[in-house]
């Protein structure tokens, strides 16, 4: 935002417009780390939202900012970085 224009100051949205749930997320990062983690489930809170699709509409028209980056090679990416500064 540092970047954009004067008279622009958020707040904006920023993330994957691409919709997946948290389950399918989690199966993702067992698979790509070969963990054996169980996925537990629990109630919801109440505030949870039943949407996870951010609207970066903003962040495009004003900060010229969309992801370039695949949820995929995003999540293989931090796992590689965190395993190696562990």
């Amino acid at each position: 935002m540092m970047s954009g224009p004067d008279d622009f100051t958020g707040p904006v949205n920023l993330g994957n417009p691409d919709e997946f749930t948290i389950l399918e997320l989690a199966k993702k990062i067992i698979k790509i780390t070969g963990s054996k983690s169980k996925i537990v489930f629990k109630p919801l809170p109440q505030d949870d939202p039943m949407q996870r699709r951010p609207d970066i509409s903003l962040a495009k028209e004003k900060l010229k900012w969309q992801p370039v980056v695949k949820l995929d090679q995003g999540l293989k990416r931090t796992i590689e970085y965190f395993d190696r500064i562990v």
